[in-house]
Protein backbone atom coordinates (compact mmCIF):
# COMPACT_ATOMS: atom_id res chain seq x y z
CA UNK A 1 0.00 0.00 0.00
CA UNK A 2 1.27 3.31 -1.18
CA UNK A 3 1.88 5.68 2.20
CA UNK A 4 1.28 9.60 2.33
CA UNK A 5 2.63 12.11 0.28
CA UNK A 6 5.18 13.66 1.76
CA UNK A 7 4.95 17.83 0.92
CA UNK A 8 8.76 17.91 1.78
CA UNK A 9 9.96 15.06 -0.79
CA UNK A 10 11.90 16.75 -3.54
CA UNK A 11 10.12 14.17 -5.70
CA UNK A 12 6.44 15.18 -4.68
CA UNK A 13 4.13 16.12 -6.93
CA UNK A 14 3.75 19.77 -5.90
CA UNK A 15 7.93 20.25 -6.30
CA UNK A 16 7.40 18.40 -9.64
CA UNK A 17 5.74 21.03 -10.73
CA UNK A 18 7.46 23.88 -9.33
CA UNK A 19 10.06 22.45 -11.08
CA UNK A 20 8.64 22.20 -14.35
CA UNK A 21 7.29 26.37 -14.10
CA UNK A 22 11.16 27.49 -13.02
CA UNK A 23 12.22 25.89 -16.02
CA UNK A 24 9.70 26.94 -18.75
CA UNK A 25 9.95 30.54 -16.87
CA UNK A 26 14.11 29.94 -17.61
CA UNK A 27 13.12 28.82 -21.09
CA UNK A 28 11.69 31.92 -22.25
CA UNK A 29 13.78 34.35 -20.36
CA UNK A 30 16.41 33.18 -21.92
CA UNK A 31 14.85 34.13 -25.56
CA UNK A 32 16.43 37.54 -26.18
CA UNK A 33 13.29 38.59 -27.95
CA UNK A 34 11.61 38.99 -24.67
CA UNK A 35 9.18 42.10 -24.51
CA UNK A 36 8.00 43.54 -20.79
CA UNK A 37 4.83 42.02 -22.07
CA UNK A 38 6.12 38.40 -22.58
CA UNK A 39 7.45 39.17 -18.83
CA UNK A 40 4.36 39.90 -17.77
CA UNK A 41 3.41 36.69 -19.32
CA UNK A 42 6.10 34.68 -17.47
CA UNK A 43 5.36 36.09 -13.77
CA UNK A 44 1.60 35.15 -14.62
CA UNK A 45 2.43 31.31 -15.68
CA UNK A 46 4.89 30.69 -12.35
CA UNK A 47 2.34 32.20 -10.38
CA UNK A 48 -0.47 30.57 -11.92
CA UNK A 49 0.84 27.52 -11.30
CA UNK A 50 2.21 27.35 -8.24
CA UNK A 51 -1.85 28.64 -7.29
CA UNK A 52 -3.27 26.27 -8.65
CA UNK A 53 -0.80 23.23 -7.65
CA UNK A 54 -1.34 19.90 -8.10
CA UNK A 55 -3.50 19.31 -5.01
CA UNK A 56 -6.39 22.49 -5.95
CA UNK A 57 -6.40 20.96 -9.62
CA UNK A 58 -7.24 17.14 -8.48
CA UNK A 59 -9.99 18.84 -6.20
CA UNK A 60 -11.72 20.41 -9.11
CA UNK A 61 -11.05 23.97 -8.26
CA UNK A 62 -10.68 24.88 -11.95
CA UNK A 63 -10.87 28.15 -13.63
CA UNK A 64 -13.56 29.42 -16.37
CA UNK A 65 -13.10 31.81 -19.35
CA UNK A 66 -11.94 34.96 -17.95
CA UNK A 67 -11.09 34.13 -14.66
CA UNK A 68 -7.36 35.62 -15.43
CA UNK A 69 -4.80 33.02 -14.75
CA UNK A 70 -5.11 29.18 -14.75
CA UNK A 71 -2.40 26.47 -14.38
CA UNK A 72 -0.65 26.56 -17.34
CA UNK A 73 -0.82 24.10 -20.27
CA UNK A 74 1.31 22.88 -22.74
CA UNK A 75 -0.46 22.71 -26.33
CA UNK A 76 1.73 21.36 -28.78
CA UNK A 77 5.22 20.92 -29.24
CA UNK A 78 5.54 23.44 -32.29
CA UNK A 79 2.65 25.55 -33.83
CA UNK A 80 3.66 25.92 -37.66
CA UNK A 81 2.06 29.52 -39.15
CA UNK A 82 -1.00 28.60 -40.65
CA UNK A 83 -1.69 25.34 -37.92
CA UNK A 84 -3.96 25.33 -35.28
CA UNK A 85 -4.52 22.55 -32.59
CA UNK A 86 -7.44 22.16 -30.23
CA UNK A 87 -7.88 21.40 -26.34
CA UNK A 88 -9.42 21.84 -23.27
CA UNK A 89 -8.26 24.64 -20.95
CA UNK A 90 -8.74 25.97 -18.17
CA UNK A 91 -10.77 22.70 -17.25
CA UNK A 92 -11.63 19.94 -19.07
CA UNK A 93 -14.97 21.04 -20.18
CA UNK A 94 -13.67 24.21 -21.54
CA UNK A 95 -13.12 23.74 -25.33
CA UNK A 96 -10.54 26.19 -26.65
CA UNK A 97 -8.20 26.58 -29.58
CA UNK A 98 -4.43 28.09 -30.46
CA UNK A 99 -3.76 29.39 -33.47
CA UNK A 100 -0.72 30.13 -35.69
CA UNK A 101 -1.44 32.86 -37.92
CA UNK A 102 0.13 33.01 -41.51
CA UNK A 103 2.22 35.71 -40.81
CA UNK A 104 3.23 33.81 -37.39
CA UNK A 105 1.51 35.34 -34.86
CA UNK A 106 -0.14 33.13 -32.21
CA UNK A 107 -3.16 33.49 -30.93
CA UNK A 108 -6.09 31.54 -28.39
CA UNK A 109 -9.50 31.70 -28.14
CA UNK A 110 -12.59 29.60 -26.12
CA UNK A 111 -14.02 27.83 -29.03
CA UNK A 112 -17.62 28.15 -27.32
CA UNK A 113 -19.94 30.56 -29.20
CA UNK A 114 -20.86 33.45 -27.48
CA UNK A 115 -24.51 32.99 -28.88
CA UNK A 116 -25.70 29.36 -27.99
CA UNK A 117 -22.59 27.64 -27.15
CA UNK A 118 -22.07 25.54 -30.17
CA UNK A 119 -18.80 24.78 -31.38
CA UNK A 120 -16.42 27.21 -33.03
CA UNK A 121 -14.35 26.18 -36.03
CA UNK A 122 -10.95 27.64 -37.96
CA UNK A 123 -11.51 28.04 -41.52
CA UNK A 124 -8.05 28.63 -43.00
CA UNK A 125 -8.81 29.29 -46.44
CA UNK A 126 -11.37 32.50 -45.64
CA UNK A 127 -9.23 35.14 -46.20
CA UNK A 128 -5.89 36.18 -45.05
CA UNK A 129 -6.00 35.31 -41.46
CA UNK A 130 -8.90 32.71 -41.89
CA UNK A 131 -12.02 32.80 -40.08
CA UNK A 132 -13.44 31.62 -36.63
CA UNK A 133 -16.95 29.90 -37.89
CA UNK A 134 -20.04 28.63 -35.95
CA UNK A 135 -21.89 26.44 -38.04
CA UNK A 136 -25.02 26.40 -35.90
CA UNK A 137 -26.24 29.95 -36.96
CA UNK A 138 -23.90 30.80 -39.23
CA UNK A 139 -21.91 33.55 -36.71
CA UNK A 140 -18.05 34.57 -37.35
CA UNK A 141 -15.75 35.74 -35.69
CA UNK A 142 -12.43 37.55 -36.82
CA UNK A 143 -9.45 35.24 -36.24
CA UNK A 144 -6.69 37.59 -34.93
CA UNK A 145 -8.98 39.76 -32.22
CA UNK A 146 -12.11 37.28 -31.37
CA UNK A 147 -14.13 40.11 -32.52
CA UNK A 148 -17.85 39.65 -34.18
CA UNK A 149 -17.82 40.05 -37.86
CA UNK A 150 -21.31 38.43 -39.18
CA UNK A 151 -24.03 36.54 -37.74
CA UNK A 152 -25.58 36.45 -33.81
CA UNK A 153 -23.35 36.28 -31.83
CA UNK A 154 -23.53 39.10 -29.58
CA UNK A 155 -19.73 39.23 -28.32
CA UNK A 156 -16.40 38.45 -29.10
CA UNK A 157 -14.73 35.10 -28.26
CA UNK A 158 -12.85 34.91 -24.57
CA UNK A 159 -9.27 34.78 -25.13
CA UNK A 160 -6.99 32.31 -24.08
CA UNK A 161 -3.15 33.90 -23.31
CA UNK A 162 -0.77 31.73 -25.32
CA UNK A 163 2.99 32.12 -25.23
CA UNK A 164 5.78 30.11 -26.90
CA UNK A 165 8.82 29.14 -25.21
CA UNK A 166 12.16 29.57 -26.04
CA UNK A 167 12.21 26.14 -27.50
CA UNK A 168 9.21 26.44 -29.71
CA UNK A 169 6.65 24.80 -27.32
CA UNK A 170 2.97 26.22 -27.37
CA UNK A 171 1.46 27.18 -23.88
CA UNK A 172 -1.33 28.32 -22.53
CA UNK A 173 -0.93 30.28 -19.57
CA UNK A 174 -4.53 32.28 -18.64
CA UNK A 175 -7.74 33.51 -20.06
CA UNK A 176 -9.24 36.66 -21.02
CA UNK A 177 -12.87 37.58 -20.69
CA UNK A 178 -14.72 38.61 -23.59
CA UNK A 179 -13.75 41.50 -25.63
CA UNK A 180 -10.96 42.18 -23.25
CA UNK A 181 -7.29 42.18 -24.47
CA UNK A 182 -4.77 39.50 -22.79
CA UNK A 183 -2.71 41.72 -20.65
CA UNK A 184 -5.65 43.33 -19.19
CA UNK A 185 -6.79 39.85 -18.29
CA UNK A 186 -3.68 38.49 -16.41
CA UNK A 187 -3.41 41.16 -14.82
CA UNK A 188 -7.21 41.21 -13.20
CA UNK A 189 -6.00 37.40 -11.88
CA UNK A 190 -2.41 38.77 -10.65
CA UNK A 191 -4.23 41.23 -8.65
CA UNK A 192 -6.81 38.98 -7.21
CA UNK A 193 -4.19 36.45 -6.20
CA UNK A 194 -1.09 38.57 -5.40
CA UNK A 195 -1.00 42.39 -5.56
CA UNK A 196 2.45 42.86 -5.00
CA UNK A 197 3.64 40.73 -7.50
CA UNK A 198 0.96 42.41 -9.74
CA UNK A 199 2.92 45.42 -9.34
CA UNK A 200 6.14 44.07 -9.80
CA UNK A 201 5.26 43.14 -13.18
CA UNK A 202 3.83 46.39 -14.11
CA UNK A 203 -0.02 45.65 -14.04
CA UNK A 204 -1.31 48.97 -13.56
CA UNK A 205 -3.47 49.60 -10.48
CA UNK A 206 -6.89 50.13 -10.19
CA UNK A 207 -6.84 53.24 -9.02
CA UNK A 208 -4.29 54.77 -12.07
CA UNK A 209 -5.56 52.58 -14.63
CA UNK A 210 -2.39 53.39 -16.08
Amino acid sequence: MTGPVDPSDPDSPEDRHRAEQDALRERISADPLTTRRDYLRIVATVSGGLAAGSVVVSAGALHRHGDGIAAPLKVADRLENGQAVSFDYPGEDDRAMAIRLPDGTLVGYSTVCTHLACGVLWRADQGIDGDLYCPCHEGKFDARTGAVTAGPPPRPLPKVVMVEDARGAVWAIGTARSGEDEQSGLCRGLRGRNPALAEAAGCPTRKSGK
